[in-house]
């Protein structure tokens, strides 16, 4: 068995890397039995000490901001009401927005323009597992980004879930399980799953725009006649964007570039000669 715990672990955190396009560090057991799908970088382990009422995102570098949460109404009906009363306390200290709907999974978070779908098991059944399981297979069908967490107080109810995950061929990673020992420090992990996964939606975002706008810059510098991509990327290093290129002078751009005389004349009087960018005749 300590070859598939292994293996479990290490795929659940490549998966995460991946999303993320962030490497995340490798987690370290203090119990072997305690070991499936803990996710991302969000703990190595189970946390000894009580759940603090709020998730400094800021101390990791998310600053997802405010976002909304969706409890399934069956869930909350099936809960004691002092923990609906944590949860709502720990959500309005991290910015979310709580909303009791009738949905599929018992969780779903908006944040950072991504859905993060979230079954919560609080009361392992080592006689009755099936369903959790049969329940598991229909969501990640519906849901792209779905976790299970999976409260597991005692050893037994532990060792349970180990042979069950396996018994009904659950498929490593998809989705990841992330089992915890009561259910305040299984909710503050839903939590900071949502913020760690939108802060990595946001970060992809910003650079899918950044990709975007290099794309423009070239196409915009390469319409110069005589300017390839090599003087484009030259002149965006040097000089940064269309409008401080427009306003350089021939001599900074043979500075600061590998650029011929020839070449910075050109890109002057593109920009700044009317007979010249004006001219219907492309000059090659």
């Amino acid at each position: 068995m300590k070859g598939k715990e292994q293996l479990l672990t290490s795929t659940t955190y490549a998966r995460l890397s991946k999303e993320c396009e962030t490497p995340f560090p490798s987690p370290s057991f203090n119990n072997e039995k305690l070991w499936i799908m803990v996710t991302g970088s969000l703990g190595h382990n189970y946390r000894e000490s009580a759940p603090s009422n709020r998730f400094d995102a800021s101390s990791s570098g998310e600053t997802c901001g405010f976002g909304v949460c969706m409890m399934s109404s069956t869930w909350k009906d099936g809960q004691d009401p002092s923990f609906i009363g944590f949860i709502s306390s720990f959500l309005n200290a991290n910015s979310f927005r709580l909303n009791f709907v009738p949905i599929a999974p018992d969780f779903i978070f908006n944040c950072g323009g991504l859905s993060i779908a979230f079954m919560f098991v609080t009361n392992w059944d080592c006689s009755v597992t099936t369903p959790v399981f049969s329940r598991v297979k229909i969501l990640k069908q519906q849901f792209a980004n779905l976790y299970v967490v999976v409260t597991l107080p005692t050893m037994e109810q532990n060792d349970s879930f180990n042979s069950s995950y396996f018994r009904h061929g659950m498929e490593l990673g998809r989705p990841s399980f992330v089992p915890v020992l009561d259910l305040e420090m299984g909710f503050e992990k839903i939590v900071k799953i949502s913020l760690a996964l939108g802060v990595c939606k946001q970060q992809n975002v910003i650079s899918k725009l950044k990709a975007e706008g290099m794309d423009a810059f070239l196409r915009v510098v390469t319409s110069i006649p005589g300017i390839d991509s090599h003087d484009a990327n030259a002149l965006n290093q040097a000089i940064g964007s269309i409008e401080a290129i427009a306003k350089a002078s021939k001599e900074f751009i043979l500075e600061n570039t590998d650029l011929s005389a020839d070449k910075a004349e050109t890109i002057i009087k593109f920009f700044r000669d009317p007979k010249f960018y004006l001219s219907p005749r492309i000059i090659r």
